[in-house]
């Protein structure tokens, strides 16, 4: 007979009720005991799965859904937008605001998932879902993110994991969303029962494995993180999410990239931002690729070098080798359709 996981269910109705509350994060207790553990919940997608394959046993779930406001999404006082780590992905997708200004993050939530799962999966929720590689996702494999001492994925099924920082773990990172809000600036409110709200860029925010690797974010214990801030764009920046899976539909993808680019009048490059997903352990910043483009015109040739300058550092596994062309292609995709936005 299958055994039966029991736990407290506890409706807060603000963010202070919730976070004191809660006594760990939903990492912090895979990596050790959980059946004494406290822990959030938002739409409930990644944890419900975690659940069900008896890889989390918490004593009391955390349901942030009643509390009001977390799921707004307002533009701020400087022009930047401010979204509710409760808003879903459909509401996301369809906000008129965020498809104009901030055409990456729209196109990225709307190949996430199905409509239905949209409907609940929540913004934040999905930039802190844990990893889906079939190793840590199995009671079967004390992997290192999960407090073991080994990561099965590097001598074994490797075909969907990282082609770089995949040393020590090669998961990638799970969220499509995060690529694109690491290309255009985002940052994550983190509210505590007492003290100030801590504000983070995003990009900071996630922490590779060398620096934590039972853990994907900065994340503490009693801080439930409230919005992820987008800055204002200049109305010369224009961006682009493009993915690549097996299947057009209800994938994950082999290879995903977010472009930003702010061109000038006569077309140099004043800023570029190229970032990779599904490729790395947090999503991965291309340094010399973008700059390749700054201070100069992008033209065909500058668009294929910083295409090859993206694989740059790559140390492709066993069975994902067939990663780095398909993401070259798609990294001089996005800058196409970028320029050609203006």
């Amino acid at each position: 007979m299958a055994s039966v996981n029991r736990f407290e269910w506890h409706v807060p109705q603000t963010v202070a009720e919730a976070a004191n509350a809660i006594t760990t994060t939903t990492a912090n207790a895979m990596s050790g005991r959980s059946d004494d553990a406290s822990i959030l919940k938002a739409g409930g997608i990644d944890l419900l799965d975690l659940l069900k394959k008896n890889l989390l046993a918490p004593r009391r779930i955390v349901n942030l859904r009643d509390i009001p406001g977390l799921d707004t999404i307002i533009e701020d006082d400087k022009g930047g937008l401010r979204i509710g780590a409760l808003a879903t992905l459909a509401a996301v997708a369809r906000h008129p605001l965020l498809r104009r200004r901030y055409a990456a993050l729209t196109e990225a939530v709307e190949s996430s998932g199905s409509p239905q799962l949209r409907n609940i999966a929540t913004l934040g929720g999905n930039i802190l879902q844990r990893p889906h590689c079939w190793y840590f996702r199995s009671t079967d494999f004390p992997c290192r993110r999960k407090g073991g001492v080994h990561c099965y994925a590097l001598l074994g099924e490797n075909q969907y994991h990282a082609i770089f920082d995949n040393d020590i773990c090669a998961i990638v990172h799970p969220s499509t969303a995060a690529t694109a809000l690491v290309a255009l600036g985002a940052s994550v409110e983190l509210s505590c029962a007492q003290g100030p709200v801590r504000r983070v860029a995003l990009e900071e925010f996630f922490v590779r494995p060398e620096q934590a690797v039972t853990r994907e974010n900065d994340l503490r214990p009693n801080e439930v993180l409230t919005a992820i801030c987008l800055p204002p764009l200049p109305v010369t920046a224009h961006s682009v999410h493009l993915k690549q899976g097996e299947k057009n539909a209800f994938d994950w993808p082999l290879v995903d990239v977010a472009v930003v680019l702010d061109l000038a009048p006569d077309g140099i490059c004043r800023k570029a931002a190229i970032v990779l997903g599904a490729v790395a352990p947090t999503p991965y910043r291309a340094r010399i690729a973008e700059a390749l483009l700054i201070g100069h015109p992008i033209d065909s040739a500058a668009t294929a070098a910083a295409s090859r300058a993206a694989l740059d550092g790559a140390t492709p596994l066993a069975k994902n080798v067939y990663k780095l062309p398909i993401l070259a292609a798609l990294v001089h995709r996005a800058i196409t359709k970028a320029v050609a936005c203006r």
